[in-house]
């Protein structure tokens, strides 16, 4: 018989304020064996825009536990990195707070490498956590990586459940971060672990993965006998069902929580999911708020230290960033551009805020952040010299009117000719010194509010992506490490934009 689904997403009545008992489950949730409680891309410990906070999830395991079920708290990989918090803790501040919360099953995202392997083993020494990955070794043992578990086998009762983990291979973990690791195809890991689980009799399958949408359903497609892909990647709640598989993939920073029953009888498996929007209704666990308040209290003093020194003033006046070309654009494109490793960086100059000349002087890493605090990351895009042409274009249509959609850039030059129409007016653009190509491919860094057509940025929608939101540096980590690295810095308006009056 094949196995029956029953999907519904919604917020869950079942649960109360923390001062009231939860209420019963609901029939199929009171026969149930197992209750994941999954969440994916996490980049937070507090509530965001008053959703999720992981002292809320932590009540909410609380609560399923007390009304009967058995709850298993699940991560579908990306919570080291990349937040202004994992810029100086290294992710160390999720691994308490998720220790603190009572975490049981983790796999590993792209942004797990994002230190590299050294920082990536400590964080996996400190967890109180399981670990399961597949498919990525250490290259000095030829062992999974960290002592994870490429599989692994839990009774529930009477149903007994294998769990096995896998994390993308792609092009969004840098050769750099691949250091001293191993990767394997996730498909040739799944058939392993897959027979391995086979061989211990597992009544349900449940593969918990951080690869894309489209790879959860070839695996699904081509293990069929998988019951349930706990996802991440995508920053988006989606349920599906492929073939006979469901994939639960539950947005990010713990805003919501997916709750997926698993119950067996004799006619077969059963799996109910709902999804649980985390807000106030729940309140804070006192344990794992203790340890989001401790680092936070620090954050506040890390952001106090002095990273760089700029040797000139830095002109973030929004009339000024929002016209022409400035020494901070000039300075926050670079950095995008070396971050990403791009031909080009066009950043929309509304991201850069302050609407001030920041003094030369000390900068701290709170001044970085007034510069950038809007949490964008950097995407990185191959596309050809015409898009580049229509995104300068597009960013000076309302010239002279200074606007947020005014680009400030890195790596090529360009003038605009005051005299020409309104979405015609950028010439003479050249990009390593010598002239735009309109068919030759560039790659291109940019803000992701750009990719999904902010300020009117519309010409990248369909282009190749090369690094995409998921995967790519929060930008002021990023300016961040450009002025630590160079430690004095003087940057010049050195003709970039050009006015042809």
């Amino acid at each position: 018989m094949h196995p029956r689904v029953f999907v519904s997403i919604l917020t869950a009545v079942w649960l109360l304020h923390s001062s009231a008992p939860a209420q019963e489950p609901n029939a199929f949730q009171k026969g149930a064996q197992l209750t994941m409680l999954q969440i994916n891309d996490v980049y937070e410990t507090s509530p965001v825009g008053g959703l999720g906070g992981l002292a809320r999830v932590a009540t909410l395991k609380q609560n399923v536990a007390r009304s009967g079920a058995t709850p298993l708290l699940v991560i579908a990989g990306d919570f080291l990195s990349s937040s202004v918090a994992s810029s100086i803790f290294k992710g160390r501040q999720m691994i308490e707070a998720f220790n603190a919360m009572g975490l049981d099953l983790a796999t590993l995202g792209n942004h797990e490498f994002d230190f590299g392997k050294d920082v990536l083993l400590a964080r996996m020494g400190e967890s109180r956590f399981q670990y399961v990955v597949a498919n990525v070794f250490d290259a000095a043992t030829g062992r999974p990586v960290g002592g994870a578990a490429p599989h692994l086998v839990k009774t529930f009762g009477t149903l007994k459940v294998g769990f096995f983990g896998l994390c993308l291979v792609s092009e969004e973990i840098s050769g750099d971060k691949r250091r001293g690791l191993q990767f394997l195809d996730p498909m040739t890991a799944a058939e392993r672990a897959i027979a391995a689980l086979h061989r211990e009799q597992a009544d349900a399958i449940v593969a918990i993965t951080h690869l894309s949408y489209e790879e959860d359903r070839r695996l699904a497609r081509r293990f069929p006998e998988i019951s349930v892909i706990v996802g991440g990647h995508e920053h988006f709640p989606i349920t599906a069902m492929v073939d006979r598989t469901l994939i639960s993939k539950a947005g990010s920073d713990a805003k919501w929580v997916a709750r997926i029953d698993l119950r067996r009888d004799r006619d077969g498996l059963e799996r109910h999911l709902s999804m649980v929007t985390v807000d106030a209704t729940l309140a804070e666990d006192a344990a794992t708020a203790t340890v989001v308040a401790a680092y936070d209290a620090r954050l506040g003093k890390e952001l106090d230290v002095v990273v760089a020194t700029s040797r000139v003033a830095l002109d973030g006046e929004s009339r000024s960033v929002r016209s022409g070309e400035t020494n901070l654009g000039n300075l926050v494109a670079d950095a995008i551009r070396a971050a990403a490793g791009a031909d080009v960086a066009i950043v929309n100059s509304g991201s850069i805020r302050g609407d001030r000349v920041y003094p030369a002087g000390p900068l701290s890493r709170r001044t970085l952040l007034a510069m950038q605090p809007f949490g964008n990351v950097i995407c990185t895009l191959v596309v050809p010299g015409r898009i580049v042409r229509q995104a300068l274009n597009s960013g000076t249509a309302q010239w002279p009117t200074a606007a947020g959609r005014f680009p400030q850039v890195s790596g090529l030059t360009f003038a605009i000719d005051a005299k020409r129409p309104e979405g015609d007016r950028v010439t003479n653009v050249r990009i390593g010194g010598g002239p735009l190509a309109s068919d030759r491919p560039y790659t291109i860094a940019i803000p992701d509010y750009l990719l999904t057509g902010g300020d009117g940025y519309d010409m990248f929608a369909g282009q190749r992506i090369a690094t995409g939101p998921e995967a790519g540096e929060i930008i002021v980590a990023a300016l961040e490490r450009y002025v630590t690295t160079r430690r004095d810095i003087a940057p010049q308006v050195d003709g970039r934009i050009t006015i042809v009056r």
